[in-house]
């Protein structure tokens, strides 16, 4: 399979009730479909979740995550949002960050990430100043404007409207602040694209070994291919309302970090 875009992200699809349809991987499924199907994705993986990351990316999350966080230019004293943090990742970057005046907020709409997640901060004693949230990114919870930086690492693709998701991240962002989208994205290369497919054409038996779960695998190779380009991502947060948009091609493009302000 090729890193060629599939459909254009905004592109909704009806089916025969003329209900608007999403994608969830190569399928279009109903929205109500994608969420239940993503919610089974994460259950499944959970436990074996970070075991895989460091399979798949053979360890190279941790210094994008690292880079991801000196971009954010998070000090003492301010408010972050963790979004579709799972495993508390970032959350344990950025807590020492923000120091004891400030806050940390590790959200997923999946409890069984966040539980998982909520044990990893308990054994390292990282409580203080973390608290967990289990939230739908298209409608966040929080009060308008109060964060002073939102990043949203790997998760976008699995949001059923990822639109209504970066709108909603807008809104809960304080003036001035700023919102990072890390994700997979497209190579620039073409030889690094098809050496790219063949390479995550094998996480679905890498899956199967570790997790007992190819399918799941199998969606996320999906996914990523179904994930809007470079370009497409910043426009959609332009629109959002997002300003002084740029990103950072990482690996050649295999991952991006978005960045945009308020």
């Amino acid at each position: 399979m090729s890193n060629q875009q599939h459909n254009d992200p905004h592109t909704t699809h009806a089916d025969a009730d003329g209900e608007a349809g999403t994608h969830f991987g190569y399928q279009t499924v109903s929205p109500a479909e994608k969420t239940r199907r993503v919610g089974q994705v994460f259950h499944s993986v959970a436990n074996r979740y970070d075991v895989m990351n460091d399979l798949i990316s053979m360890g190279t999350h941790r210094v994008i995550k690292q880079f991801t966080v000196q971009l954010s230019g998070v000090r003492t004293g301010q408010r972050v949002l963790d979004l579709a943090g799972g495993t508390g990742d970032f959350s344990m970057k950025f807590s020492p960050l923000v120091g004891p005046s400030g806050q940390v907020v590790l959200a997923d709409i999946n409890d069984s990430m966040l539980k998982v997640g909520r044990d990893r901060l308990l054994d390292r004693g990282l409580t203080g100043n973390i608290s967990i949230a289990q939230v739908n990114a298209e409608h966040l919870p929080f009060e308008p404007e109060s964060f002073d930086c939102i990043v949203i690492a790997y998760g976008l693709r699995n949001v059923t409207d990822k639109d209504a998701a970066l709108r909603s991240m807008y809104q809960t962002l304080k003036p001035g602040g700023r919102a990072l989208v890390l994700e997979f994205s497209k190579p620039v290369n073409p030889v690094l694209g098809k050496a790219y497919d063949a390479w995550s054409a094998l996480w679905p038996l890498a899956g199967k070994a570790v997790t007992g779960d190819a399918d799941s695998y199998r969606y996320l190779v999906e996914s990523i291919r179904m994930h809007p380009d470079q370009e497409t991502l910043k426009s959609m947060m332009q629109e959002a309302g997002f300003r002084d948009c740029k990103y950072h091609n990482l690996l050649g493009g295999i991952s991006a970090i978005h960045i945009g302000y308020k």
